[in-house]
């Protein structure tokens, strides 16, 4: 496969090998100005960041959206679930297209790369960092993060993806959404049927390696962060707890802005994504 340039639409770029099959990343290059890296989080693709994507295009962005190893369109192997080679891939990609001066926007696990690309390559290509329902700083409870989650959690929802994926993600998006409160409110039946299309549709293998790197300390990267930062969370957040995510990074960056959405689900993208969309044009300004 040849590697296309960054005028293609769409296309996939190469971030590794496994045995004889090549490690293609798809991902999607709009519109012209200021660069915006959009990283999706789990277990979606770059698609899930729609509304964003049209808001930022109308406000005169290029938007680039790309889908991670394992997920959406790219490939499936089954080696490299883990933040170091994530944020690997996205050198790679940033390399590739040569982007400069670019704003990285992380969904979710997204943000994971987007702490983890600053504290490894440092912030020479970038200008501004944006954490939406971030998995950052440190979500597994430890001594000195008592708000974190048990481990006991991530070893069930480990379980669960073996024991039946299929089954694991409905019920992971009644909670991803808040389906009890917002479902036909602020999200329709026909969204979550195309979000579990979606997730259904990833590697098996990267559904459960990834929930390991959910447990992941981002607290070194998150202090070598060192550009603007936005930070957007729901107050209702049933995936990734509020104190020990959004509020405790609003803490160790230094200057950031913290923008909390009340009664917002974790997937406030969608549920949320004109309020989202809002708060990401005003903070790229």
């Amino acid at each position: 496969m040849t590697t296309a340039t960054a005028h293609d639409l769409r296309s996939y770029i190469n971030v590794g090998q496994e045995n004889s099959t090549p490690i293609d990343l798809y991902y999607e290059d709009h519109g012209s100005g200021r660069p915006v890296v959009l990283i999706h989080g789990f277990p979606l693709n770059g698609a899930s960041w729609e509304k964003q994507v049209r808001a930022l295009l109308a406000a005169g962005h290029r938007v680039i959206t790309y889908d991670r190893r394992g997920f959406g369109r790219s490939s499936q192997p089954t080696t490299g679930y883990n933040y170091d080679t994530f944020a690997e891939d996205l050198q790679k990609l940033l390399t590739e297209l040569d982007l400069r001066d670019v704003a990285l926007a992380g969904f979710s696990m997204g943000g994971g790369e987007v702490a983890r690309y600053l504290g490894t390559y440092g912030s020479e290509r970038i200008r501004k960092a944006v954490f939406i329902s971030p998995i950052v700083p440190l979500v597994l409870k430890t001594a000195d993060n008592p708000a974190g989650v048990d481990a006991k959690v991530f070893e069930g929802i480990a379980a669960a993806v073996d024991a039946d994926r299929p089954a694991f993600l409905t019920a992971f998006l009644k909670d991803f959404y808040n389906l009890d409160l917002l479902g036909g409110k602020l999200i329709s039946d026909q969204v979550v049927q195309n979000s579990w299309n979606v997730a259904v549709g990833a590697s098996a293998t990267a559904t459960h390696d990834c929930v390991a790197t959910w447990t992941t300390d981002f607290r070194k990267d998150v202090s070598r962060v060192d550009v603007p930062t936005l930070i957007i969370q729901g107050d209702a957040d049933r995936i990734l707890p509020i104190a020990a995510t959004g509020l405790a990074l609003s803490k160790a960056v230094k200057g950031s802005r913290m923008v909390t959405i009340e009664g917002g689900p974790h997937g406030i993208l969608w549920t949320h994504g004109d309020k989202v969309s809002a708060e990401l044009v005003k903070f790229l300004e």
